[in-house]
């Protein structure tokens, strides 16, 4: 290599001549000596003796680019796995489950880590703490929300004192890119082909990519959303926790009307031993009675009862949900129709309940008892959102509870695929006939005047 020239001390910042880079001379430059055939004759190229800080300055303007000062907190050592006190086994589990891969993500950046979950599940904590673990691995790292990014790319993109395309490709080809809160943007079509571009561009590259959302995959543009469900490529955790921030008994009561059932117990459910039922009728009351107290004591798999009005599945259900509440784990209990108007009147501006948070608070329950499912308006809509609530518990295998009066053929076939599938639901019909008061007060009536 040839001296591109010399500069003083002073200018340098250098300070004595022992410290001038015998290379460049002090002047950060260099050229070097090479054939006048080659493509980089005659160009400058930096010294050596300046790359490190070059790559100092790189990473101190990204560090404030991706904002990560104010996640400087977010760490995998205090991301805390149990959550609030109250949560189910399997939403703790599924936190562990994220952070295990957070950590082994930040170690090694390959592939794409895809976390969703509801608000508040703990998503945004990983993703910071995984970019701040890879810088200190001295990964360069940008962290952005997807917002701010399609806001920082329209601002470079109309300020004549920023390269648009160089900060294009720096955000496409960053060594980790993390983008939070994908699908929470503006979606012009100027803004999805932009977000479009940059993740196909890494998906096709193969660039180690982080990426929350709250949404689910149908509600994901179809071009991000095939990429995102590349499994050769893509790691999909599913976050099970409810918001962190908003304390568990609070959500539930906001839908739950367990606390209607207090009084329908396993001891004032009526067997009916004093009336004159025939044999297969008995019979099937007592296996409901005694699958619903086994499911009680261990909630696994899905648990469903099938009969007429009055033969006593909501009370067997109820029984269910009080008998886990005195444990501490309060399930969440709606009966399906209400639950529904509850969810439709979320739209209106003056609810105080968001939608999304409705949803997810009866999607992810650890346990929950969905009562009179099939007396519903089976509009669509109603067909889609319950379908979604059962689908993901399916997959989740979330300890569920349901009654109905429904015969399987009446049902969405979507839903009643998964109902049939024994290695997760238990199903039993009670074939006795509606319970009628008499005058001789049975077990139920006579707790209630003591």
């Amino acid at each position: 290599m040839t001296n591109s020239g010399s500069s003083s001390s002073t200018e340098t910042g250098l300070n004595s001549d022992a410290d001038i880079c015998p290379v460049c001379g002090g002047s950060g430059w260099v050229r070097q000596e090479l054939p006048i055939t080659h493509p980089d004759f005659g160009k400058m190229q930096v010294c050596v003796c300046k790359q490190n800080d070059m790559v100092r300055h790189s990473f101190e303007r990204l560090y404030r680019m991706s904002n990560l000062q104010a996640f400087s907190n977010m760490t995998l050592d205090n991301f805390k796995t149990e959550g609030r006190l109250g949560l189910g086994d399997q939403q703790v589990a599924s936190l562990q489950i994220a952070l295990n891969h957070a950590s082994q993500f930040a170690q090694n950046p390959q592939g794409w880590l895809l976390l969703s979950g509801s608000y508040g599940c703990g998503k945004t904590h990983l993703a910071a703490a995984i970019a701040n673990e890879a810088l200190t691995y001295g990964t360069p790292v940008l962290f952005l929300t997807v917002p701010d990014l399609l806001d920082w790319l329209r601002f470079s993109y109309s300020s004549p004192e920023r390269n648009f395309e160089e900060r294009f490709d720096e955000i496409r080809n960053i060594s980790l890119l993390v983008l939070d809160d994908l699908g929470t943007q503006n979606t012009t079509p100027w803004a999805e082909e932009k977000l479009y571009q940059i993740l196909n561009h890494r998906y096709t590259n193969r660039l180690a990519t982080v990426i929350t959302t709250n949404q689910e995959f149908a509600e994901i543009e179809g071009r991000i959303r095939s990429r995102l469900q590349d499994p050769d490529l893509v790691t999909v955790i599913r976050i099970l926790a409810p918001d962190f921030r908003s304390p568990m008994r609070e959500e539930r009561k906001s839908i739950s009307t367990l606390e209607l059932l207090a009084d329908s117990t396993f001891g004032t459910f009526n067997l009916r031993d004093r009336e004159k039922l025939e044999a297969d009728q008995r019979q099937s009351l007592v296996k409901a009675f005694n699958a619903a107290n086994t499911f009680a004591e261990n909630p696994r798999g899905w648990l469903v009862l099938v009969g007429s009005y009055g033969c006593g599945k909501t009370h067997l259900a109820a029984a269910i949900g009080n008998y886990r509440a005195a444990l501490g784990d309060e399930p969440i209990f709606v009966v399906v129709p209400d639950f529904l108007d509850h969810l439709r009147a979320t739209f209106s501006p003056s609810s105080s309940v968001s939608y999304d948070h409705l949803f997810e608070q009866v999607r992810t329950t650890p346990l929950l008892i969905l009562d009179d499912l099939g007396t519903q308006s089976a509009t669509p809509w109603a067909r889609e959102k319950l379908y979604q609530i059962f689908n993901f518990r399916y997959n989740a295998k979330l300890a569920t509870v349901i009654t109905t009066s429904n015969q399987l053929g009446e049902m969405d076939p979507r839903i009643r695929s998964r109902m049939l599938d024994s290695r997760l639901c238990s199903m039993y019909a009670i074939l006795v006939p509606a319970y009628i008061r008499t005058n001789e007060m049975p077990a139920r009536s006579q707790r209630k005047r003591t």
